[in-house]
């Protein structure tokens, strides 16, 4: 068997092993809660055969939480994984970089300026918050290439640019805060320690969109990855436009991330960790690598979540604490490797 069928094997192996993790997963957050359903009862109510409370509970709160995981957990992961080849570091993700942070100064003056217009829950906000997001993510973005620019763009001065600019982002964002009323303040600062917030369909369908349209065309550009990942140099010598190819890959990051931030807050470590995963199971060829970090990505939210909403409960954490509590030792362990 030579060495590219091996890995194709390898592949298809890991794949299926994360695709049943997540299913098994799913299944237990669709059990576990304040309202606890069988998977028995699970899979009565999704035949038809359920009560009115158990239909309630799982097709408007639990699966529509679920999805959402699954699809933030993918453009997060994903995201990260565009960062680390682009700047060619393996500390690069969305929230070291203030991306996170410039979506999330978006969201809330979004919220500061028109909460007593709109609803924050539904109706035309749920589908504008994610442009806002966008919005702040991308002049995150304009404002670290732009400082980062000195006869093109240094990977490493990227990255330190980008955590001088999320820290003037956070400063920002907490004198906004501290002129909310103390109840939107305290709603605020859960959402932005990462939380999946007003989980129902509306923001599935929000946010859907972005990812279907947005991670296929990271795939395309995977060879393009493979070769930014080594150095400039080589992606260069072997024909490469390297600052054109990375403006658009470093979009498609931004965009993934902002519309993320959008649904679920800022969610930190989860761009980070979930590729190195990967890379860990697949190696570097980011044609096996993406999909195995989308799944990946998937797999840790889903599972954070569930941890967050019942390991206290009746009282549900924030899903990004749970999150950094599990990374915070690999990111440890990658600075000390570094």
């Amino acid at each position: 068997m030579t060495a590219k069928a091996k890995l194709r094997k390898k592949f298809i192996l890991s794949s299926i092993i994360l695709l049943i993790a997540i299913v098994c997963s799913s299944l237990l957050s669709l059990n576990l809660g304040i309202i606890t359903i069988s998977p028995l009862e699970v899979w009565q109510t999704i035949l038809g055969n359920g009560t009115e409370q158990q239909e309630l509970v799982l097709f408007q709160f639990r699966l529509p939480r679920i999805t959402l995981a699954i699809l933030i957990g993918i453009g997060l992961a994903v995201s990260g994984a565009v960062l680390q080849s682009i700047t060619q570091n393996d500390l690069a993700e969305p929230g070291i970089l203030g991306i996170n942070a410039g979506a999330g100064l978006a969201i809330v003056l979004f919220i500061f300026f028109f909460q007593n217009t709109m609803s924050m829950s539904e109706g035309l906000s749920i589908f504008i918050m994610p442009l806002f997001a966008l919005l702040g993510a991308f002049t995150a973005a304009i404002l670290i290439y732009i400082l980062s620019w000195k006869r093109g763009v240094s990977p490493i001065r990227l990255i330190l640019v980008g955590i001088g600019v999320n820290a003037g982002f956070n400063a920002i964002l907490i004198i906004f805060q501290l002129k909310m009323d103390p109840q939107d303040f305290r709603q605020v600062t859960v959402w932005l320690t990462g939380d999946i917030w007003n989980a129902n369909w509306s923001f599935v369908y929000a946010l859907a969109p972005w990812i279907i349209i947005l991670v296929p065309l990271v795939l395309l550009k995977a060879s393009t990855l493979n070769l930014m990942h080594l150095s400039d140099e080589v992606a260069s010598g072997l024909g490469s436009n390297v600052e054109v190819e990375r403006r658009i890959l470093l979009i498609f990051a931004v965009a993934l991330a902002g519309a993320s931030v959008a649904a679920g807050g800022g969610i930190a470590f989860l761009g980070l960790v979930a590729p190195h995963i990967a890379r860990r199971m697949i190696g570097p060829l980011h044609q096996y690598m993406i999909p195995l970090t989308t799944l990946i990505g998937a797999f840790i939210l889903i599972t954070a979540d569930m941890i967050a909403n019942n390991l206290l409960s009746p009282t549900a954490l924030p899903v990004g604490v749970i999150i950094a509590i599990l990374s915070t030792p690999y990111f440890i362990y990658l600075l000390m490797k570094a």
